[in-house]
């Protein structure tokens, strides 16, 4: 509806009232806004952006997607790109450099102010994945000794270019964290008083080259706003803001869920992706698979002469395959979900293992005597009579060992790849599957050889 009447009033030119109505929305919504009258109706993306009032054009530009920012940047001015980098918070521009490719960071960097350009450089020398390459180095700072009424006014000059005013920070001369105090605080006391006497001096703070997924995580559990960086020293440097947290957890999410589907992650949405993009990130993995299910193969090919005198055995090969595969799912993604929320740690390893082997038991019980009277009454009439008790009896105490290794594996895999310090997602459903259908065809026969004499 408000995409509809942004294009109502662009075709009348009723310019004023399309920036007084761009004033009122959110910047989030005038970006999708910019963008759909964009794709849909071929409307010019940088003459709508020049529309936008000065004080959000910059709140607008960062939520637009790289695509859509690195055209926008080739249609601007450098007069009018510089104004939009000079409003623009130092992490934000460190954020778009390492999207842009290298001509369009030259032009970035040439527009922004020698200062922004230092400011902006250290933040980009951090490591990928640490906090420094996420935190923001625009927060407010207050002494001491400063008054209630110091720090409102010290608070009121500098509060356009920060990043929060809720949460600010005290540090001494040499910029050393000693605490922190909440604007609520400032609010609700006397304004003689000193920062001293009313700021917390318990911090939560991190190392700029902390994960930044741990710091994202502290700052949920936490329900902070705001976590404060600090170099080797105790020396304040930055803040990681829960929008940056958020913006973390849900890239981590994303390459989660890309990983445990066998598919290579990737940060540019599914729409936008070159086919033959989508193809180079799957086929490694679907080659990978396809070669250790040769394994299978040869397991089969190996008691191909059981298979000629039991002929009725193949036809639960994939029952038992896909059971150990789903089951082996369940328990790695279980685990893998507890270990991002951090519900679980290495420690409880037995506890997770000993839960698992007790759950493994129940499901393998219930899924055999469920399996052992369908092949003895339903699968008999439907399939012949070569559905006997015997091999009854042989799926059903495969199905419980099949059952039972599937959810050992995959609890453990998971829990052993986070000891490695390697992403658990990793060791999720098709690497598991893969194991466990090669697992679930030895058991089988080895089962079958002892209670049919094969």
């Amino acid at each position: 509806m408000k995409t509809e009447l942004l294009f109502s009033l662009w075709e009348e030119n009723s310019f004023q009232k399309l920036r007084a109505f761009l004033a009122e929305e959110n910047p989030i919504d005038i970006a999708e806004m910019l963008e759909a009258l964009e794709e849909s109706e071929g409307k010019s993306l940088p003459a709508l952006y020049r529309l936008l009032p000065k004080s959000i054009a910059a709140e607008v530009f960062v939520e637009f997607d790289s695509d859509t920012a690195e055209r926008l940047i080739s249609a601007l001015s450098d007069k009018e790109l510089a104004e939009t980098l000079s409003e623009m918070f130092y992490n934000d521009t460190a954020d778009l450099i390492e999207e842009m490719p290298a001509n369009v960071v030259k032009r970035i960097l040439k527009n922004c102010s020698p200062d922004d350009r230092k400011e902006i450089n250290r933040l980009l020398k951090f490591p990928d994945g640490s906090a420094g390459s996420i935190m923001s180095t625009e927060f407010v700072s207050l002494h001491s000794e400063m008054t209630v009424k110091d720090a409102l006014e010290h608070i009121r000059k500098v509060a356009p270019d920060k990043e929060t005013v809720y949460t600010c920070y005290v540090i001494d001369e040499r910029r050393t964290l000693n605490g922190f105090i909440t604007a609520l605080t400032l609010l609700t006391n006397p304004v003689e008083k000193s920062i001293g006497e009313l700021m917390e001096s318990n911090v939560i703070s991190v190392t700029t080259n902390d994960n930044r997924e741990d710091v994202a995580k502290l700052l949920t559990k936490y329900g902070l706003l705001a976590l404060p960086v600090v170099d080797s020293e105790n020396r304040l440097v930055g803040i990681v803001a829960i929008d940056d947290a958020i913006d973390v957890l849900k890239e981590e999410v994303e390459e989660d869920f890309a990983v445990m589907a066998a598919i290579t992650p990737t940060e540019v949405s599914y729409l936008k992706t070159p086919v033959f993009t989508i193809f180079k990130s799957r086929i490694p993995w679907l080659l990978l698979l396809m070669f250790t299910a040769t394994f299978t193969g040869m397991i089969i090919s190996a008691f191909e002469n059981a298979l000629a005198s039991k002929v009725a055995l193949a036809v639960f090969i994939p029952m038992l395959m896909g059971t150990g595969g789903n089951c082996g799912s369940q328990s790695s993604i279980t685990v893998i979900r507890s270990l991002s929320l951090g519900e679980i740690k290495l420690s409880d390893t037995i506890k997770i293992l000993a839960k698992e082997f007790k759950v493994s038991i129940i499901c393998g019980a219930c899924l055999a005597v469920f399996e052992f009277v369908k092949i003895i009454t339903l699968d008999r009439f439907l399939l012949g009579n070569g559905m006997d008790v015997l091999i009854a009896l042989t799926v059903s105490l495969t199905l419980i060992a099949v059952v039972l290794f599937a959810k050992i594996v995959g609890a453990a895999l998971p829990l052993a790849a986070s000891k490695l310090h390697l992403d658990p997602a990793v060791m999720a459903s098709p690497f598991i599957t893969t194991l466990v259908d090669t697992a679930s065809l030895l058991i089988y026969f080895s089962v079958a050889s002892m209670i049919l004499g094969i």
